[in-house]
């Protein structure tokens, strides 16, 4: 195993545990606030520090955690689950009008950025963690089919492929037992890689009032609120940042891990 595939899964693991645990414990209320203890540096009794209402910041990072994670896992789960198999037709149909169609469609929504996708939802709908959620995973839908379609396409030339059409399997059938085993490995380097991207996207959607509504914490509003008291108590803009840095970092580097563990052709040769 490679040091970017041990620290990645290290650093993801980490927070996955702390947004798992946050669901049955946390070392204080991140919804209660304490106006007195406002602003504390991180102590033995709040080992983060407390924010500018007194709540504790390592509950909030906890609950932010889960918060960051559940919208960017639903929306990679969007993105797949659409992309994927829009992705397989196209690349079934090459040339077709079916393939034109879907990368039209995709480039169309290329066109607007998933910050961009989010004002028009939350303009009809309403700012909050699911329109986050619809926003991002639509983002995430060309993102997979390019990326299917793309894998997809050299596999359809292959002999094997050849072989399973001149032994009567249907195009339906192809896909699902041989192009798309064969293009797993992409997709799950990819996912993670969007996943760090979803991330990013919802802190950037929260600060901005788009994501995740109060009392729920966030990591992005985190930011938001304490972008005018950096100079009072530096840690309430420093641990959700920092959080951030680390939890895309993790990802980052699992996703690289992965590809040089999965990608055949990255592989040491052995003597």
């Amino acid at each position: 195993m490679t040091r970017s595939l041990v620290l990645g899964a290290g650093l993801t693991a980490l927070f996955l545990l702390a947004a798992l645990v946050s669901f049955v414990w946390t070392p204080g209320d991140a919804l209660a606030m304490n106006i007195p203890g406002r602003l504390q540096p991180p102590s033995a009794a709040h080992l983060l520090g407390t924010d500018h209402f007194g709540r504790d910041m390592l509950s909030m990072v906890m609950l932010g955690a889960r918060t960051s994670i559940a919208v960017a896992l639903v929306a990679v789960g969007i993105g797949m689950g659409a992309g994927v198999p829009l992705g397989l037709a196209a690349a079934a149909r090459r040339g077709g009008w079916p393939d034109e169609i879907i990368m039209r469609m995709n480039d169309l929504i290329f066109a607007f950025p998933s910050l961009v996708i989010a004002i028009l939802i939350t303009a009809v709908f309403g700012p909050g963690a699911t329109n986050a959620i619809i926003a991002i995973g639509i983002f995430n839908i060309p993102v997979f089919a390019r990326l299917t379609r793309g894998a997809a396409l050299s596999l359809w030339r292959r002999d094997f492929i050849l072989a399973a059409r001149v032994a009567g399997k249907s195009t339906l059938r192809i896909s699902a037992e041989h192009i798309l085993p064969n293009v797993l490995n992409l997709l799950i380097v990819q996912g993670t890689i969007q996943f760090s991207l979803g991330i990013l996207a919802e802190a950037g959607l929260s600060y901005v009032g788009l994501g995740a509504q109060p009392p729920i914490p966030s990591w992005g509003r985190m930011l938001a609120d304490a972008q005018t008291m950096v100079s009072l108590a530096p840690h309430v803009a420093i641990i959700p940042g920092l959080a951030i840095v680390l939890m895309v970092l993790g990802l980052n580097l699992l996703g690289d891990g992965l590809r040089d563990r999965l990608d055949p052709r990255l592989r040491p040769v052995r003597g």
